[in-house]
């Protein structure tokens, strides 16, 4: 299963998220470019932060059944998964090539990932091999959205 903490996995996305422009048009969803990229920091930045976060109630329901059920094969994520309200982006306009900057950072920093207590508001406590599949297969669910 392809992971973010492989050097290789690191290259094939930051290649990716070059391929990016404004003329990308999605493939399904609402989010334009902007936005996509946008979001894409802003879940990184969650991840990789030392914020303490809570499971929802339903997380604790489903979250770990929903987790299995994603991180079973090498599939990618479905297309109009849902998301936090938190990682809307209402705005729909801005700097697509700083927010690509951002997010190529953001993936190579995963080389020194060290949060060992993450926890996803709606799967739970992550183990690292479980937020290194996940956020390889966020960062492609989004990537593939737009054909890149």
């Amino acid at each position: 299963m392809k992971t973010v903490f492989d050097k290789t996995t690191r290259d094939e996305l930051i290649c990716r998220i070059g391929t990016l422009s404004e003329n990308n048009k999605a493939v399904w969803g609402k989010m334009n470019v902007y936005q996509a990229l946008k979001h894409c920091t802003l879940w990184d930045e969650w991840i990789q932060s030392d914020k303490t976060n809570r499971q929802a109630f339903i997380g604790r329901l489903f979250g770990s059944m929903a987790l299995k059920k994603v991180l079973k094969d090498e599939g990618p994520l479905a297309r109009n998964t849902p998301t936090l309200p938190e990682l809307r982006i209402k705005e729909t306009t801005g700097d697509i090539a700083s927010e690509k900057k951002k997010w190529i950072a953001l993936i190579n920093a995963y080389a020194h990932f060290s949060n060992p207590g993450f926890v996803h508001t709606f799967f739970g406590k992550m183990t690292k091999e479980q937020v290194g599949q996940m956020a390889y297969k966020h960062a492609d669910h989004h990537l593939r959205q737009y054909n890149a």
